[in-house]
C-alpha cells in the first residue's frame, strides 16, 4: 500500500487552506477540485490525515473507478470491486452517492444501485448477503459520478471529520469545527505555540462563544493537539486492509506532540456568552479535552464595555467571533444591529489586537462600520457565509455614508413636518416615507412609537445583490435620522399579493398596540401580516364616515378590520352592517368595536364573499337598504373562496350597479380603490343612474400627498 490515492472533500472556500495542510502532512501529487483536494501517499499518511486535518470534511480511499452510462453499467463497476477483500460479510455498511447525469438523475437510487453491485460481489463467492446500515455503519462507501465517470472511495473516517469527539453538549447554531479551523489560519494562526510561541498573542478571546468551538479548535490547534485524538471510532476499524500497529504509531505520536505542545502554550484563551445554559455547555466540551486550566468562558455581554477594557490589558491577543444572526437572534434586522454595536465597541482599538469576524454577508460586516484587511466567502453547514480579518491597533473613525445621507436627510425633513401635522389633527400613527427617492424604494409607517419598515418588491431588472444592498441602506437612515428605539422597529417585504395569500401569517410572534385615530381607538400588527390593520391612507375617508354616520343605516363592504365601521359607530350610526370574507379580520373588527365601547351585540357582521352576498343581497324583494355604503375593494382578488376572478378596474361598474339597489333614496356611496392608474368609467355610471362626484385629492392626508395617487375616491348619489 505504497501508492494510494486519496480525495479529501471540503467545505466551499477551503480548498487552497486544505491543499496547503495535507503538504505539511506529507501528502504528494496534491490537486485541488472543486470540493476538496487529491493526493497520494502510503497508508500512514491516510491515517496522518484522519487524525491531523483540521479542514478535510472526509477522508476518501480510492477504490476504482469506470465509465458508466446507465444504472447497468453503474451495477457492474460495483459488482466487479472485489468487497469480499475490503469488509467481512458480518460487517455492516452504507452508501452515499453524489453527482447525477441524464441517466441517473437520483442519488438515492444510484446509491441503492451500488448497493447492490456489493451484495452480488458476496454473493459470486459464496459469501453471504451483509447488512446494509444507513445510520452508523461499519463500512462506509462514497461514489461519485462525474463526467460520466463513477468513483468508488472508502471513507476511512467514517463519519465526517467535524466529528472531533469533544462536543459532547451544544449551544445554538454552532459553527462547523472544520470552519472554525479554517477561521483561525485564515487570521494567521496556521502553526501550533510550540514551532512558533512569539506567534500565538497573549490571549485568544471570542465575546460571543457560544458552545466554545473558536477557543476550543484555537487551543487545539496552539497545542499543537491533533484534531482526531479524542476520537474512538473510525471508518477504517473494520476495514480488512487496516493496519493497526502503523495506526498505533500515529496515535502515539499524536500523544506526545500534544504532551509537548501544551506544555509551551502560553497563550490565554477566554470567552463570554450571555447565556448561562450555553457556557455551561461550553465549559463541558472544555473539560471533555482537558483545556479547563487553558480556557476560562463565563457569562457576559459582547457589548459590555468592561470586555473591551478587559482584553486591553493583554499585551496582544486575537478575537474570533461567529456572532448570533438569523434566527438566534430573532430577526434579520436584530443581527445588523448586533454587528452595529458591536463595530462601536471595537472602534476604539485595541492596540496590538487582530479580528476574525464571522457574518452571513456583505450587509453584516459593512454594519460594523470599519476597515478589514481580508475578506473571505466560506460556506458553514450549506449556508454561505464572509470572514472578515481586521486590525484594531488603531481607533478608527466612523464610515461616513454619503449613500445614505440624502435619505437620512428626507427622513428627517418629513419627519419634523409631519409629526406637528398629526399632533394637531389628534392621531398618532403616519406615514413618514413612502418611496419620496426612488432608489430607496420603501414605505415607512409610523405607529405610536413604533416604526414598520416596508420594502417594495424591486423591479425585475435590478440586481438582487443592489436591491439588498439599498435595503440596508434605509434601515441604517432609519435609525440614525429617526426617534424610534431600535428595538420597535418593524420589517418586512412587500409584495403583490393574491387571494388567500393576502390573510397569510408573515410571522408568528405577534406585536400588538394600540393606537389613536383622532377620536377613535384601533387595535394594529406590526408583525404577522403584510398590512398591519390600519390602512393610513383612508384617515380622511374614514373621518367623513363619521361626520355623516348621525342616525344613518351603514353599509361597510369589503370591511377588513371595520375601522371605518367603527368610525360610523362613533358618528351616531344606527345601524352598522361589516361585511369580509375573512373570518381573521372579521374578528379584528368585533375587537376594534369594544376597545372603543361600541357593544358589538348591536351591529352586524357577516363573514361572505362580498361579491355573493352584494348580488343575493341586491336580488332581494324588496332589496333591503342603507343610507351611507362604503365600498373599498382590493385592486385583484382570486380567492380560492371567491367563484371568479375580480380586477376592480373591469368589474367596477357591476359592483356600483348592484350596490345602488341598496342604496335608499338620498343615500351616499363611497367609493375608493388602490389601484395604480385606475379610470372610472364615467359613461357607464352615469348609465347606471349615478351621480359621480370625484373626491380624490380632497380624502388625500397630508402624508401621502408626495405620492401619485395612492388612493381614488368618489362620492356617488342617485341621479
Amino acid at each position: 500500500m505504497d501508492s494510494l490515492k486519496f480525495f479529501l472533500p471540503c467545505g466551499r472556500g477551503l480548498e487552497e487552506l486544505l491543499a496547503a495542510e495535507i503538504e505539511t502532512l506529507g501528502g504528494r501529487e496534491i490537486q485541488l477540485t472543486n470540493s476538496g483536494v487529491t493526493c497520494s501517499g502510503d497508508l500512514r499518511l491516510g491515517y496522518t490525515l484522519c487524525m491531523w486535518s483540521r479542514l478535510g470534511s472526509r477522508v476518501l480511499l480510492k477504490l476504482s473507478e469506470a465509465e458508466v452510462h446507465d444504472r447497468f453499467e453503474l451495477e457492474k463497476a460495483a459488482a466487479d470491486y472485489p468487497w469480499p477483500e475490503v469488509f467481512n460479510e458480518r460487517n455492516t455498511f452504507s452508501v452515499r452517492f453524489n453527482g447525477t447525469s441524464e441517466t441517473l438523475r437520483n442519488t438515492q437510487f444510484s446509491a441503492q444501485v451500488i448497493k447492490d453491485g456489493v451484495v452480488d460481489a458476496f454473493r459470486r463467492v459464496g459469501a453471504r448477503r451483509p447488512t446494509v446500515e444507513s445510520k452508523q455503519a461499519e463500512i462506509n462507501i462514497q461514489g461519485y459520478l462525474h463526467k460520466g465517470l463513477a468513483t468508488l472511495y472508502l471513507d476511512l473516517a467514517g463519519t465526517g471529520l467535524h466529528e472531533r469527539g469533544y462536543r459532547q453538549a451544544k449551544g445554538a447554531a454552532p459553527i462547523r469545527e472544520t470552519l472554525a479551523a479554517a477561521l483561525i489560519v485564515r487570521a494567521g494562526m496556521n502553526k501550533p505555540a510550540i514551532k512558533e510561541v512569539e506567534h500565538w498573542p497573549a490571549l485568544v478571546a471570542d465575546p460571543t462563544c457560544g458552545s466554545g468551538t473558536l477557543l476550543i479548535e484555537a487551543a487545539m490547534l496552539a497545542t499543537d493537539r491533533a484534531p482526531g485524538l479524542n476520537r474512538t471510532q473510525w471508518g477504517f476499524n473494520a476495514w480488512r486492509g487496516h493496519k493497526a500497529a502503523v495506526w498505533n504509531e500515529v496515535k502515539a505520536e499524536a500523544k506526545q506532540r500534544f504532551d509537548a505542545g501544551l506544555a509551551a502554550c502560553k497563550t490565554v484563551f477566554h470567552g463570554v456568552d450571555s447565556d448561562a445554559g450555553v457556557v455551561q455547555a461550553a465549559n463541558q466540551n472544555i473539560r471533555q479535552l482537558g483545556f479547563e486550566d487553558l480556557i476560562k468562558i463565563e457569562e457576559g455581554d459582547a457589548a459590555s464595555p468592561w470586555l473591551i477594557k478587559r482584553y486591553k490589558s493583554a499585551e496582544s491577543g486575537l478575537l474570533l467571533s461567529n456572532p448570533p444572526y438569523g434566527e438566534r437572534l430573532g430577526s434579520e434586522l436584530g443581527a445588523w444591529l448586533f454587528y452595529r454595536d458591536f463595530g462601536r465597541q471595537l472602534r476604539q482599538g485595541i492596540r496590538g489586537w487582530k479580528a476574525a469576524i464571522l457574518a452571513p454577508d456583505e450587509a453584516m460586516i459593512k454594519a460594523m462600520r470599519m476597515r478589514t484587511e481580508k475578506k473571505y466567502k466560506l460556506n458553514n453547514g450549506g449556508i454561505s457565509v464572509l470572514l472578515a480579518i481586521m486590525d484594531l491597533t488603531d481607533a478608527q473613525d466612523e464610515f461616513a455614508r454619503p449613500e445614505v445621507a440624502a435619505l437620512s436627510n428626507r427622513l428627517s425633513k418629513n419627519w419634523k413636518q409631519r409629526s406637528k401635522w398629526v399632533n394637531k389633527e389628534g392621531v398618532d400613527c403616519f406615514r413618514v416615507y413612502d418611496a419620496d427617492l426612488p432608489e430607496f424604494n420603501a414605505a415607512i409607517d409610523y405607529y405610536a412609537g413604533s416604526l414598520v419598515v416596508q420594502e417594495y418588491a424591486a423591479p425585475k431588472d435590478i440586481p438582487e445583490q443592489v436591491t439588498v444592498k439599498r435595503w440596508w441602506h434605509i434601515l441604517e437612515a432609519v435609525m440614525d435620522s429617526l426617534p424610534v428605539s431600535p428595538d420597535r422597529i418593524f420589517t418586512r417585504q412587500r409584495k403583490r399579493q393574491q387571494g388567500e395569500k393576502q390573510y397569510t401569517r408573515v410571522s408568528t410572534d405577534s406585536e400588538i398596540i394600540e393606537v389613536q385615530e383622532y377620536n377613535a381607538k384601533f387595535l394594529v400588527n406590526l408583525t404577522d401580516y403584510l398590512d398591519t390593520g390600519l390602512f393610513l391612507d383612508h384617515r380622511l375617508v374614514r373621518r367623513d364616515i363619521q361626520k355623516l354616520a348621525k342616525d344613518k343605516r351603514v353599509l361597510n363592504l369589503f370591511a377588513y378590520t371595520g375601522t371605518a365601521s367603527v368610525h360610523a359607530g362613533l358618528g351616531g350610526a344606527k345601524e352598522i352592517t361589516t361585511v369580509d370574507l375573512s373570518k381573521t379580520y372579521l374578528n379584528w373588527a368585533r375587537d376594534n368595536f369594544r376597545l372603543n365601547f361600541l357593544t358589538i351585540n348591536r351591529y352586524e357582521f357577516e363573514q361572505a364573499d362580498c361579491l355573493q352576498w352584494l348580488t343575493a343581497t341586491a336580488a332581494d324583494t324588496p332589496p333591503r337598504q342603507w343610507d351611507l355604503i362604503f365600498i373599498d375593494p382590493p385592486t385583484f382578488s382570486n380567492s380560492k373562496r371567491m367563484d371568479a376572478v375580480f380586477d376592480v378596474q373591469r368589474d367596477h361598474v357591476e359592483v356600483l350597479s348592484k350596490a345602488k339597489k341598496l342604496l335608499a333614496p338620498g343615500g351616499l356611496i363611497i367609493f375608493t380603490n388602490n389601484k395604480r392608474g385606475f379610470k372610472l368609467d364615467e359613461q357607464a355610471v352615469a348609465a347606471a343612474g349615478f351621480v359621480a362626484n370625484d373626491k380624490t385629492r380632497a380624502s388625500i392626508p397630508l402624508d401621502f400627498t408626495k405620492q401619485r395617487a395612492i388612493h381614488y375616491c368618489w362620492y356617488l348619489t342617485h341621479a
